[in-house]
């Protein structure tokens, strides 16, 4: 795992309406340069706020950069990427698609991180979108995320990821520019008293980095893993991790999508139910609202909040961005928030229960599974050759 950084401020945001203010407060004091990566910016109210902040500050000189993934910002360039550009801010789309009904095995790989840096001073990282919590078309509102504010070293980190995958992108779409100046002067004052880590996933040096993280403190663990994921279809390695913790007496609890976005993604994870239940792991279907989150707590002190989720898609295949803190003040509130969402929204599931559904559904479940084994296959042998060619 990438180096623990001391000195940090790192403050809880629960949902956009706590994420919203704090970012466009943020953005209307900027002087020098903003970075904003967002999988999703939408036209709504919310999307709309955003944009009029970064053509605010573009209008009083700010460096203003915005990337926005080619499938979840898809509808960008028809919303807010004319007037945006009309502000003077500069936009770059991670993988355009080029067309609806095509499809190519690294369509899959996306740029799904979450992180905006302004001035090199405050950053900010986590799972929340560009777009309302009470935007959830299909799905019972609020939507239900977290992310971070970040001030002190750190932040000097997340600033170096985004000028990076800024020029990659530049490059590949085909956007020759000169490298960024490295003119900024990052923050190494200490802000506060958090040790932290930025940890990110692409193709290249940083494969496993987030997974990793997880894995080495879930086998660490002596009292509790408490984990919350939208999108939770974990592959064998970690699975194994939460068993083996299970057996050695630790408290395994899970907060997991209780509603379906994605059907066959919801019916796939729910195919390993059983097999965590019958080890005596705990899972909680969120029902209450639309469950977004990635966060986690273990043992009270070692805490992430970022954009992976924990299956295929995020560990494998697409860019993403999650903080780690170590601190038990951090740690305990997040611990809170969780714990009160599987209380007040979670429906918890029980082994007998769950293994005497209809066969029909059981099939249905494993069928989901085997897809989307297939589909992560194929990605990821597209992947692998892509990478043995850069050699």
């Amino acid at each position: 795992m990438s180096r623990l950084l001391p000195g940090n401020n790192i403050r809880l945001l629960v949902c956009g309406v706590q994420y919203f203010p704090a970012l466009e407060e943020a953005i209307d004091l900027a002087h020098s340069e903003i970075f904003l990566e967002t999988y999703i910016f939408d036209a709504d109210d919310t999307g709309q706020r955003i944009a009029s902040a970064l053509a605010r500050a573009a209008r009083r000189g700010v460096r203003v950069r915005v990337l926005v993934d080619g499938f979840g910002a898809r509808n960008f360039e028809e919303t807010h990427q004319h007037t945006l550009e009309d502000a003077g801010v500069h936009v770059l789309v991670f993988r355009p698609e080029l067309g609806r009904l095509s499809f190519r095995r690294n369509r899959l790989r996306r740029m799904h991180r979450k992180m905006v840096v302004i001035d090199a001073l405050t950053g900010f990282v986590g799972g929340i979108n560009i777009i309302d919590d009470m935007h959830t078309p299909g799905h019972t509102p609020p939507r239900f995320d977290y992310a971070v504010r970040v001030r002190g070293p750190l932040v000097s980190r997340m600033h170096i990821e985004c000028q990076k995958l800024w020029e990659r992108v530049a490059w590949a779409t085909l956007q020759f520019r000169p490298r960024l100046p490295r003119t900024v002067h990052y923050a190494s004052h200490h802000a506060g008293t958090v040790r932290a880590a930025l940890l990110v996933r692409d193709n290249l040096r940083h494969r496993h980095d987030i997974e990793d993280a997880y894995l080495q403190a879930i086998d660490g663990a002596v009292e509790e893993v408490l984990v919350a994921n939208a999108y939770f279809l974990p592959g064998r390695r970690f699975r194994q991790a939460l068993i083996a913790a299970a057996a050695r007496g630790v408290k395994v609890t899970l907060i997991l999508q209780g509603r379906v976005e994605y059907a066959l993604l919801h019916y796939a994870s729910q195919a390993l139910y059983g097999s965590l239940l019958s080890q005596g792991i705990r899972i909680f279907e969120y029902r209450r609202s639309f469950l977004h989150a990635k966060a986690a707590v273990i043992d009270r002190h070692w805490a992430t909040v970022g954009s992976s989720n924990i299956d295929p898609f995020s560990l494998m295949l697409a860019r993403e961005a999650n903080i780690v803190v170590h601190d038990i003040g951090f740690a305990n509130e997040l611990r809170q928030s969780l714990r009160s969402a599987a209380r007040h929204g979670g429906r918890e599931l029980k082994h007998r229960q769950w293994t005497t559904r209809p066969l029909r559904e059981r099939l249905l479940r494993w069928l989901a599974y085997g897809l989307v084994r297939v589909m992560i296959g194929l990605a990821g042998e597209h992947v692998s050759r892509h990478m043995r060619q850069k050699r």
